[in-house]
């Protein structure tokens, strides 16, 4: 399950986050490993979670946002700053980190993202560009283009109609629906993650890339 940063996102999800959620705990990963330890490539999820909520928290610490939360902005405040020039593609093993970035630099990055995200900063594990929102975009276009084209009369013009008005309200939808599917399938806070390396590489496609090894820990 590889998830990466780079699909192209439209604005904000985080306006909509206006109420309150079940604080993450710390060791809720490691208890149902344990507790479910006899489920192949468990550890292996669990794990990629973890490290794509590091990668997106990396990318926003690279970015130099301070101020990552846009859901109290007013017409004066600052907004959420994203380097699109960064980019990342997450496994169970690490995660790659693509953009012109210096090392020294990635290496506090990457534990600054690490210690904001485990103390409380969980917003930062979404992101606007990763590919769930591109995925939870192309399924609900997908099924509103279905359901259009049961719903409305079959005439050429009425179901390109239905067609426009499905991928117009399926790009209204993404990113909220995005942001939603991030933080309770495809992220989790890294409680469990130790950083170990980070090395000049290239990717599975010949792409260079830093890649940032993790390993689990208790």
């Amino acid at each position: 399950m590889n998830t990466s940063a780079f699909a192209k996102g439209g604005s904000s999800p985080f306006d909509f986050f206006n109420f309150d959620f079940t604080a993450p705990q710390p060791t809720q990963d490691a208890d149902l490993l344990r507790h479910l330890s006899f489920i192949p490539g468990l550890k292996e999820i669990l794990m990629v979670r973890q490290v794509h909520a590091l990668e997106h928290a990396t990318v926003w610490v690279l970015s130099g946002s301070k101020n990552f939360q846009a859901r109290t902005r007013t017409p004066t405040s600052n907004f959420q700053v994203d380097n699109e020039l960064l980019g990342g593609l997450s496994t169970e093993r690490g995660f790659y980190l693509y953009g012109e970035v210096n090392i020294s630099n990635l290496r506090r990055a990457v534990t600054l993202a690490r210690h904001r995200l485990t103390n409380g900063e969980w917003d930062l594990a979404v992101h606007p560009r990763c590919g769930t929102n591109a995925s939870v975009g192309m399924l609900l276009t997908a099924g509103l283009a279905v359901g259009m084209h049961l719903l409305l009369p079959r005439g050429p013009i009425e179901q390109l109609i239905g067609l426009g008005l499905a991928a117009t309200t399926a790009a209204e939808l993404a990113p909220d629906i995005g942001a939603l599917a991030q933080r309770y399938l495809t992220t989790s806070i890294p409680f469990n993650l130790e950083i170990e390396n980070i090395t000049r590489t290239r990717d599975f496609w010949g792409r260079q890339a830093y890649f940032v090894d993790v390993q689990w820990r208790e």
